[in-house]
């Protein structure tokens, strides 16, 4: 059986099986289930694996049923064999916390069935092979993710942010669909690895318009603004049902797009506005975190910042880094929700801290040379080791010691001690070490997979100095803000912050508010 089917491709099959019995014992104490339910996902992960080691020792391979439009396939390479380990590992970890977190609970078994059942979808989800397949995946995914939303659902609030989800991923739905027809026009083949072949000889008119349409798809996939409301409404379903969204469920706009990174990356116009929109949505989400008091809304807000990241970097064509993040920040973002609460216990119970070091502008614009300075010495030591890297990637690197230099400013205050300066350095080393270090191992992993970065044009030029310069101006506002954070404007602009500039409530009266009466 072995030789013939990938043992990843059984891996939805056994957390299907398990959430049919949750048909059986929806309710409350549902006997063996929930440690079935464990069981189910932790036979998924044994097959992922096993489907990464068959993909070692022989290649990737697809499976195929049909032809035309309507062919079902899945497909096993680098790409699926990686995001299937990493959604059945956090499935299974999810499912482990969900067995005691869940314990007693009124609809206790059909929880776990609708999990499995949505875990399930994303597994066939990320091993898609053809457009059918993958719209199913979508559609399925959805489906169960409105189901857990409402797992409370005599909750106004849950009532709302499930409406919305639905709305805001049933659009990216219809618009995937549409620009599947769009590709079965241009290419007269649905399937994923053909079409990203046949990209590359140029885009006929239907598959530009598709382009652009797979684009709007994964903005709304990712929560990207100005359609992220719904990700920061859902802290009305239970905890674990956060961790699958923030660590799996709401990567699938991106992984759309490095599955079809051949196809978008012919087109010059998607790639700049994923830089565009992705660059502000990061930007955006950062900055509206920092004014969060409640850690879940903070986390929710993070989420939309790094997925706004995210699609920065496919918009660099930095696919193997896309990549990456995707694994890194689902990693973080599991581990923060579910042990949010802790969290917090943890840190009520420090003693609070005495007056912070403040930066002057002096320290700040110190820090920044010194960071940047740094991070070049570092640059230029992995070309020499490892080759140059591109445009793209240096810019990205540069980015990111930004966020570093906020540190080194702190250290570089008047008021800051000997120690603080040293440890704000070395943090900028590691930093600058750890993200040209993990460049090349992506690079090793999947790079020989996914296209490589384009020569930047006049375009993508302006579009790099637009991005170094919003993200190095944030930086620096987020430094100095101590120095004015007293002034009644500092307050008021808190104050709109901390409600996202109201765009949620604008999108609110516009879609009809979903006003929503709690049942008794």
């Amino acid at each position: 059986m072995d030789a013939l089917l990938p043992p990843g491709f059984l891996a939805p099959l056994a957390p299907i099986a398990v959430a049919l019995l949750a048909l059986i014992r929806p309710g409350r104490r549902p006997g063996l289930l929930p440690r079935l339910a464990e069981a189910a996902a932790l036979l998924a992960l044994f097959m992922a694996v096993a489907g990464l080691v068959r993909l070692v020792m022989q290649g990737p391979v697809t499976l195929a049923l049909g032809d035309g439009i309507a062919r079902l396939a899945l497909r096993l390479d680098a790409l699926s064999a990686t995001m299937a380990l990493l959604v059945a590992f956090v499935g299974w970890v999810v499912m482990r916390y969900s067995r005691s977190y869940l314990d007693g609970e009124a609809r206790e078994g059909a929880f776990h069935g609708l999990m499995l059942g949505t875990l399930a979808a994303v597994l066939v989800l990320v091993q898609s092979g053809s457009l059918a397949v993958l719209i199913a995946g979508f559609v399925a995914v959805g489906a169960g993710l409105r189901r857990l939303l409402l797992f409370y659902a005599d909750r106004a609030e849950a009532q709302r942010a499930a409406a919305k989800f639905a709305l805001v991923w049933g659009a990216g739905d219809v618009l995937l669909v549409l620009a599947a027809g769009l590709l079965w026009l241009a290419f007269s083949t649905t399937d994923v690895a053909r079409i990203t072949e046949l990209a590359g000889g140029g885009l006929p008119l239907p598959a530009q318009i598709a382009v652009a349409l797979l684009v709007l798809v994964a903005m709304l996939k990712t929560a990207a603004f100005p359609l992220h409301g719904w990700l920061t409404e859902v802290m009305e379903a239970p905890t674990p049902v956060s961790a699958l969204l923030h660590a799996g469920i709401i990567n699938a706009g991106g992984f759309l797009m490095i599955r079809l990174a051949g196809l978008m990356q012919e087109s010059a116009g998607a790639m700049a506005a994923l830089v565009m929109l992705g660059g502000f949505t990061a930007l955006f989400g950062a900055v509206v975190m920092l004014t969060q008091s409640a850690v879940k809304t903070a986390l929710a807000w993070s989420t939309v910042a790094q997925m706004g990241f995210m699609l920065l970097q496919c918009g660099l064509g930095l696919w193997a880094l896309a990549l990456l993040h995707i694994i890194a920040h689902s990693m973080y973002k599991a581990h923060a929700f579910l042990g949010s609460g802790g969290a917090v216990q943890a840190v009520a119970a420090i003693r609070r801290p005495g007056p912070v070091a403040v930066p002057g502008l002096g320290a700040v614009a110190r820090a920044f040379v010194l960071a940047l300075a740094l991070y070049l010495v570092v640059a230029a030591g992995f070309g020499l080791i490892a080759g140059p890297k591109s445009a793209q990637a240096v810019a990205l690197g540069a980015i990111l010691i930004f966020g570093v230099a906020y540190l080194v400013a702190q250290g570089l205050a008047d008021a800051a001690p000997r120690d603080l300066t040293r440890r704000t350095m070395t943090a900028s080393a590691f930093a600058a070490l750890a993200y040209f270090g993990f460049h090349v191992v992506a690079a090793l992993l999947w790079g020989p997979h996914l296209p490589e970065p384009p020569a930047p044009g006049a375009l993508e030029w302006a579009l790099i100095v637009v991005a170094l310069l919003s993200f190095a101006l944030v930086a620096v506002a987020q430094a100095l803000f101590p120095l004015w954070a007293h002034h009644p404007a500092a307050a008021g602009l808190r104050v709109h912050l901390a409600n996202g500039l109201y765009l949620n409530a604008v999108l609110d009266r516009l879609i009809g508010g979903f006003r929503t009466t709690a049942r008794s």
